[in-house]
């Protein structure tokens, strides 16, 4: 072997030790740039929280040009929480429109003559979730506006358009009596809900219970004792017992708490709409001889008189600003009643996930697991940058407008009222869980330009690094501190 080949030889490892070193730096620099650096102060308010980073979801860009400014664990599937009203709101103004209305439709089904009803009166529930007291009431009023004073015969309520499966109010967190916890309805009464007032006077010594509203079989009058010293646990204090029959409060209420209300779900809302029903109708002068029970309407009649809810658009907003899981799962449920009766929650699944393919594509659409639409679930799942997806679709969809309106402003209404963060220049929909928190929507910067920002926590300290999803608000605002 000549002298040459071997200085050949001899110098051949080392251009390969020299390439391998260069590809290794390469793939470093790579792998540095491909991990997300989050902001120090996102990083300190986790850190505070002791939730480490990989269990923040975030994906932060520019709205309309989808320029990015962060993204970490983007494509993670993650519980939403509530962000999953987004999907559900918005498909509804996509699929729906923002004008759109449910109709409550209403049947004298029998002659009238001199006031008297020779029959039932039928009503149509077809999932409207505005039906609250004032608007129940003012239904029963144009009844009487027909001319009915006393109906010989029953109130007959056709609840067919949702075929649902039996609701147990506890299972999810074991609190039956919190409202949020009420289960979806065709006709969903006031939210089968009473709000007790509390009004104490001292000079007596004891606090007026009020019902709002009053059902019937419930007492008419209710006090409690007042007790001295701090309004703490006024509640338990008050050692409270429901059921069909109404409250009954076998303790005290402390005078240091003023005024105050305590919102509870009927204990039985299968018969809430029957005991509502009576006593309103009753408190106006009407008669009643049969009962009030569930039916079917008459079919190819047209109705005597409709209940027209609000738009849709009034509705969403509703739903976003204060996230209402009852509201979300009825206009869920509503999305596979549009196609036909009767809706169910497995059509309701299947109606958004065909919409999600439209809008997301399959590769995202995929990892999205809706449950009931309102993210009061422990199944429910979708990934940051589906929801940054969805939007940036609707960013540049007729219904933004709609969309974004419905959401809390921070620093100034719904469940953002409290933020310091946004003064007024972030609109987030916000998700909560005992293990997860979130917010998802659009912040306008220093600069001017609006970005898209959704950030989920998964974790089980996730309520106390909210100050970390502040922290991000922040910072987009700031154009992400000027890059």
């Amino acid at each position: 072997m000549g002298d040459m080949e071997a200085g050949r030889m001899s110098r051949t490892p080392r251009r390969w030790a020299g390439a391998l070193c260069a590809l290794a730096l390469v793939s470093a620099a790579l792998a540095h740039a491909e991990t997300p650096i989050l902001p120090p102060e996102v990083r300190q308010a986790l850190q505070r929280a002791t939730v480490p980073e990989s269990a923040l979801a975030v994906v932060i860009e520019e709205a309309g040009s989808g320029r990015p400014l962060l993204s970490a664990q983007a494509r993670e599937p993650v519980n939403p929480a509530s962000l999953a009203k987004l999907l559900t709101t918005y498909a509804a103004l996509d699929r729906l429109g923002p004008a759109w209305a449910w109709r409550t439709p209403v049947w004298l089904d029998g002659p009238l003559r001199d006031g008297v009803l020779e029959g039932a009166l039928v009503i149509q529930g077809r999932g409207d979730p505005t039906l609250v007291l004032e608007r129940v009431w003012l239904l029963l009023q144009r009844v009487r506006q027909l001319g009915v004073r006393e109906i010989r015969g029953d109130i007959v309520l056709d609840r067919s358009a949702f075929a649902l499966p039996p609701h147990m109010p506890g299972a999810f967190d074991g609190e039956p009596l919190r409202p949020y916890n009420v289960g979806p309805d065709a006709l969903p009464l006031n939210y089968k809900s009473v709000v007790y007032g509390f009004v104490p006077d001292p000079p007596s010594g004891r606090a007026r219970v009020t019902q709002e509203p009053r059902l019937d079989g419930a007492p008419a009058t209710l006090e409690v004792p007042l007790a001295s010293g701090p309004c703490s646990d006024w509640r338990g204090a008050l050692k409270a017992s429901f059921g069909p029959e109404g409250a009954r409060f076998a303790g005290a209420y402390p005078a240091a708490c003023g005024p105050l209300n305590w919102p509870v779900a009927d204990p039985d809302p299968d018969s809430y709409n029957a005991r509502l029903l009576t006593a309103l109708w009753r408190d106006m002068g009407g008669s009643l001889t049969g009962r009030v029970r569930d039916g079917t309407a008459p079919a190819g009649r047209t109705p005597d008189l409709e209940a027209v809810s609000p738009p849709l658009a009034e509705v969403v907003r509703d739903i976003n600003k204060y996230s209402n899981n009852l509201m979300a799962q009825q206009l869920f449920l509503s999305l596979a009643l549009a196609e036909g009766a009767p809706a169910t929650p497995e059509r309701a699944r299947l109606a958004m996930a065909a919409w999600l393919g439209t809008r997301l594509g399959e590769e995202l659409a995929v990892g999205v697991r809706l449950d009931n639409g309102a993210g009061l679930s422990r199944e429910t799942r979708a990934s940051a940058a589906a929801l940054a997806r969805l939007l940036q679709q609707a960013w540049g969809s007729p219904v933004m407008s709609e969309l974004m309106s419905s959401l809390p402003v921070a620093g100034l209404d719904g469940t953002m009222r409290r933020s310091r963060a946004g003064d007024g220049r972030a609109h987030l929909k916000t998700g909560s869980l005992r293990d997860v928190a979130g917010v998802a929507g659009y912040v306008l910067s220093d600069s001017g330009r609006r970005y898209v920002l959704v950030a989920i926590l998964n974790h089980d300290n996730a309520q106390a690094a909210r100050p970390a999803l502040e922290a991000l608000v922040r910072w987009t605002r700031a154009d992400g501190a000027a890059r």
